[in-house]
């Protein structure tokens, strides 16, 4: 219903006007406000099927799915890729010269190292060291890969990743953290932390993994 309103003045009486009722203006705030009640719940819908259909186009970096690719260097500059390790059994190790879990377990995958032939068993030992004198994108401090390993006697390959790209790439929020990849580029298992890589039960999955053929299609 509308209603008129008249008003008095010097010039005599004005013409009505018509304005809304209380009631009509209720009910238009309240379908207003439904529409954006329906515009948000809309907008928080997409969002979830964005973030869901991007978790289905990146698949999670964890025992059971593809190894993602990497590209770092040796220690002559020469670049590595997982490709590099085709056809092999490969414990990538995520690590740095400043982190001493990384320097306790260093010991046994040179034991581990030593137990395989090359063309079964190898190790990508990733150093997220910062160049000297500089701090990394992440922040790692700066180290001498190099000389750790010579320090320790590790005859494994030392490969270089200043700027700290494999931890994006592998997901990986600390150090040391390793994944064993098999002859077909998937992830058997994942270890945040140090471990004792030529235990009895790591020794064996690995010899399983490089003799039951797993992996021609890699």
């Amino acid at each position: 219903m509308l209603r008129s309103q008249e008003t008095g003045g010097a010039g005599g009486r004005r013409p009505w006007v018509a304005s809304p009722s209380p009631k009509l203006v209720r009910a238009t705030g309240a379908r207003g406000s439904a529409r954006v009640w329906a515009l948000a719940t809309l907008a928080g819908a997409v969002v979830l099927a964005a973030v869901w259909f991007s978790r289905q186009r990146i698949p999670p970096v964890v025992a059971g799915y593809p190894a993602p690719d990497f590209a770092v260097t040796d220690t002559e500059g020469e670049p590595v890729t997982l490709d590099s390790y085709r056809g092999k059994v490969l414990l990538l190790n995520v690590w740095a010269t400043w982190c001493a879990p990384c320097r306790e377990e260093m010991p046994s995958m040179q034991r581990l190292y030593d137990l395989f032939p090359r063309e079964d068993f190898d190790i990508a030992a990733i150093s997220i060291d910062a160049r000297p004198e500089r701090l990394g994108a992440r922040g790692n401090p700066s180290g001498d890969p190099v000389a750790f390993a010579r320090e320790l006697g590790l005859t494994f390959p030392v490969l270089l990743d200043p700027s700290g790209g494999i931890q994006r790439t592998y997901r990986a929020s600390r150090v040391p953290e390793s994944f064993l990849i098999g002859r077909d580029g998937i992830i058997y298992k994942k270890v945040a932390g140090a471990a004792e890589w030529d235990s009895e039960t790591n020794v064996e999955l690995i010899r399983r993994l490089a003799g039951d053929g797993a992996g021609a299609g890699w």
